[in-house]
């Protein structure tokens, strides 16, 4: 997953480097808190910035399969889920502190092997992006089904599984690492990483330039499996993967060697409004985990959703969509037992490669606290790539 369009290399004038591609990323939002939560009738603004540079070496340097990457990330935020006392975050743009930071994202060299069947990646990478992803769309030659993702939520248990939360490297705190992944056939994908795990003792890797490796290691894999289905062929996955921490790890009055968890997720085709011709229609997509950590946030976890794509007539790209993410927290921290994020959103494309998404969320039971009164917010995000 690159960011961007290479928009911005051709404004800059590198049509003529084979293989070079710069490109980047904005997303600003603006989130108002209506009722409940800590701190109800405010406001924060949240800006991401991504600037990428991809080098394709087959083109530039003859180097067969192999291409090179490397991202910067500026964020300038607020804490948008702490007023609302959601501990899982409603808003997926903020995250831990610093709520301000300019940070090397990513770096690494890909090698692919065997006809792409072997892909190998090396380097600094954002292991969300490679597994328990729901929102990737499934690859396919039928260009009248393809779609950009499976959601366009915002909360973060939709990018990150709160049972991971953590442990496991991500926005914004990306890792060092190697990943493998192994493509047999155009359906079935097996993917195996090992990264440096030094988040699992609180040390914000993302903010590194360099890995830390101090015996603290995350590794992770996962299996997935993709299908046509019916005459109308509705396009769907599903995926599994297991995950290990090790090293000693705290929480408040506990500690840990270790800790070990599953996940599983998948997304169906539901529905296709003008068959053969375009995206239109509606998917459906769930979520699960599961940890045995008396150490982190929490330990169980159950998501959901639909979303609609090129339903609103004369609005091919806009889509729609509504989820839930549920959330069994660790109560060692003071946390209540359980937390549920309700949201919907529609996201309608503005000019260009620009979007405008409002957003509504609603967290009855806000994980802070349980003297944290249900919480109900409104989001306005712009995207912008080039």
């Amino acid at each position: 997953m690159i960011a961007g369009t290479g928009m911005l290399g051709h404004l800059i004038g590198l049509d003529n480097l084979p293989g070079v591609r710069v490109g980047g990323l904005w997303i600003g939002n603006a989130d108002y808190l209506i009722a409940g939560g800590v701190k109800p009738r405010t406001w924060s603004f949240n800006s991401l910035l991504f600037l990428n540079l991809n080098v394709d070496l087959e083109l530039l340097a003859g180097i067969p399969g192999a291409s090179m990457d490397a991202e910067l990330m500026q964020f300038n935020g607020e804490d948008a889920n702490g007023k609302a006392g959601v501990i899982t975050a409603y808003d997926g743009l903020s995250g831990p502190k610093p709520f301000v930071r300019t940070q090397l994202y990513e770096l690494w060299w890909r090698q692919s092997l065997f006809a792409e069947k072997l892909v190998i990646r090396v380097g600094k990478t954002t292991p969300t992006n490679d597994f328990n992803n729901v929102t990737r769309a499934v690859p396919t030659t039928d260009t009248s089904l393809k779609v950009a993702a499976v959601s366009g939520l915002i909360y973060t248990p939709v990018f990150k599984n709160p049972t991971l939360i953590g442990v496991s490297p991500g926005y914004y705190n990306t890792a060092y690492g190697i990943t493998a992944n192994f493509a047999p056939t155009k359906n079935f994908y097996l993917t195996y990483a090992l990264y440096d795990g030094a988040l699992g003792r609180g040390i914000q890797t993302g903010l590194r330039e360099g890995p830390v490796f101090d015996g603290h290691y995350f590794t992770i894999g996962e299996a997935g499996y993709a299908w046509t289905l019916g005459q109308h062929n509705l396009i769907g996955i599903v995926a599994a993967g297991g995950w290990a921490q090790t090293g000693e790890l705290y929480g408040p009055g506990v500690s840990q060697n270790g800790s070990e968890g599953f996940y599983t997720f998948g997304s169906q085709r539901l529905w296709r409004q003008h068959e053969g011709v375009d995206n239109s229609g509606v998917s459906g997509f769930f979520q699960f985990g599961i940890n045995d950590s008396r150490t982190m946030i929490a330990n169980e976890y159950f998501g959901a959703g639909f979303a609609g794509f090129g339903l609103i007539p004369q609005r091919p790209v806009d889509s729609i969509g509504t989820g839930l993410a549920w959330s069994w927290l660790n109560r060692r921290y003071g946390f209540r037992g359980n937390e549920a994020i309700l949201q919907t959103y529609y996201q309608m494309h503005l000019l260009g490669t620009s979007f405008l998404e409002p957003v509504l969320s609603y967290i009855p039971n806000p994980g802070e606290s349980r003297r944290t009164q249900g919480a109900v917010a409104v989001t306005a995000q712009i995207t912008v790539l080039f």
